[in-house]
This record gives structure tokens, sequence and C-alpha cells, in this order.
């Protein structure tokens, strides 16, 4: 049967989940980057909180060591989120639009693959995007900053929109329809 592994929430929820201010900038948050649901974004936010908690253990001084510093800088510069110079200090300022910049889902958009975040996170599930070649199908996957450049298609795809021909009769009157309106208006007169 295989190993059975210990499946752990990657979220938790906020203490008051009931409060208005959080809710509408949750909400604008969600609404800017295409999220599907709260969970989405109280990921990145509990990914927020522990990498705070971790530094803000390593300022206190319970545990000093500079490898820890290195690899808590080196990952998140990694990402793309900080720069590798970043001190401890700047990264308890670290927030929820750093991470959600850095996702598959956004850089698509951003860099012209799709008309919207929504149409971003549909042809990523449907499986038209690929990070070297390889295809990726989650829209949460977290890009690196070197992997930015190799985002593409994996299959052409055209995002373009489509006319159907009943909207461009609907649009415009038919050419005999005109000729008609304007000699009833001849009579009439």
């Amino acid at each position: 049967m295989g190993a059975p592994r210990r499946n752990r929430k990657k979220y938790s929820k906020p203490k008051n989940m009931w409060n208005l201010q959080r809710i509408t900038s949750d909400r604008s948050l969600i609404n800017e980057y295409g999220l599907r649901n709260m969970k989405e974004l109280w990921k990145v936010q509990t990914e927020i909180s522990r990498i705070r908690g971790n530094v803000r253990g390593l300022l206190s001084g319970a545990s000093s060591s500079s490898h820890i510093e290195r690899d808590i800088i080196g990952r998140l510069s990694r990402l793309g989120v900080t720069q590798s110079d970043a001190t401890l200090d700047s990264l308890l300022d670290i927030k929820e639009n750093a991470i959600l910049e850095r996702r598959l889902q956004t850089l698509v958009f951003r860099k012209g693959l799709a008309n919207s975040m929504k149409q971003s996170r549909q042809i990523i599930a449907h499986g038209f995007i690929s990070i070297n070649g390889v295809r990726v199908n989650r829209p949460s996957y977290l890009v690196k900053a070197d992997e930015e450049k190799h985002i593409g298609y994996y299959k052409p795809i055209d995002i373009t929109k489509k006319v159907k021909p009943q909207e461009e009769a609907s649009a415009a009157p038919a050419p005999e329809a005109q000729g008609v309106a304007a000699s009833e208006g001849a009579e009439a007169s």
C-alpha cells in the first residue's frame, strides 16, 4: 500500500473571521490576483506568518545561527520575493503581494500569455503552460526568479476573442434593411 504520510493543513484561518475590514481587504486581493477562494489567500498569509516567526526567533537570539539566516534569505531571493542582500529586519516587512506576484497564474497574465487573471488560471489548469518545456498545471506554483524567463506555451493556443457571425449580424443592420428603411422614409415625406 505504500507509506502513509501525515496530511497537515497548509493554512490557518484568521482569528477574527467576521471582521469586515479584513474581509474587504482580502476580497480586493482575491479579485486582483484571480484567486479561487479565501483558502488560497490564507495559505499565503500562513506562509508569511511562518517566515516572520522564524525571523523573529533569529532576531531575538533564541537560535543564533548564521546558516539559518542565509537559508531563509537565500530561499526568498531564489523565489524572487527579496533581494539577495536583504537583511532579517527587511524580511519582517514582506506583504502578501510579494508572494502573490510570484505565482504562476500572475506571471502568465503579466507576460501577456493570457488576457485576464481568470483566463490565466484556466489555461494553466488545462495544461497549456510550461516552464522549461515541462507542463505545469498548478496556478499556485511559486515560480523561481531564474525560471521566470522560461515560461511559455506547452501547446500553441489562440487566446484572441472570436466573434460569432450572429453577433456581427446583430451589431450592424443588413444593407437590404437600410435600403428599405430609407425608401419608407422617402415615401412618408
